[in-house]
This record gives C-alpha cells, sequence and structure tokens, in this order.
C-alpha cells in the first residue's frame, strides 16, 4: 500500500540524488542542457521512463531548462513511487544532462 512519506523521509530520500529538492508537495529538479533540441530529447527519455514506470511528472519547458516535478497526485503529495521515479529519471539522464547551470 503507498503511504504519503514523512518530511524526513523525503529529506533522507533526496539525499540519494544531486540536485533534487522538495518543493511543497512535490519533490523537483531543473536540468539545463546546451540547447532547446537538447532538453526536448530529454523530455522523450524521461516519457520513456515515465511510461515504463506507470508514474508520470509535471514537465515544465523554459528554452534551455527542463523542470521536472514528482508527486503521487492521488495521495496529494510525495510517496516512495517518486523517489523511485526520480532515481529512474536520473540513472537514464546522467550521460545527457550538462552541467551547465547545475
Amino acid at each position: 500500500m503507498v503511504r504519503l512519506l514523512t518530511d524526513s523521509e523525503v529529506e533522507k530520500g533526496l539525499k540519494k540524488f544531486t540536485g533534487w529538492k522538495r518543493d511543497g508537495k512535490f519533490i523537483t529538479k531543473t536540468y539545463s542542457f546546451e540547447t532547446f533540441l537538447e532538453g526536448i530529447a530529454f523530455i522523450d527519455v524521461v516519457a520513456a521512463v515515465a511510461e515504463k514506470e506507470e508514474h508520470h511528472p509535471d514537465i515544465h519547458v523554459r528554452y534551455t531548462e527542463v523542470t521536472l516535478s514528482l508527486q503521487t497526485h492521488d495521495h496529494g503529495g510525495v510517496t516512495e513511487w517518486d523517489l523511485e521515479l526520480a532515481g529512474a529519471i536520473e540513472r537514464a539522464a546522467s550521460p545527457r544532462e550538462t552541467k551547465k547551470g547545475l
């Protein structure tokens, strides 16, 4: 059974990942790329991961920056599913992400 994580559980889970932070009832990370098209290609990678995990992020694009926001919408906050998806995204993203702006 999925349950909302406590603040301390979320903070502990986020320590496993670089750049992810708590933002209200979400966990978020902004990825930066050299070009707009690299960011869009990254979204394709995220979409494939999200489909496989059957859990989907909110995605905001601002030119060469892509911000992902995760929460388990049915539960109104962060669950273990969100931390698992963040990890899956990190594994898929690492060779694509640039270090610009991070």
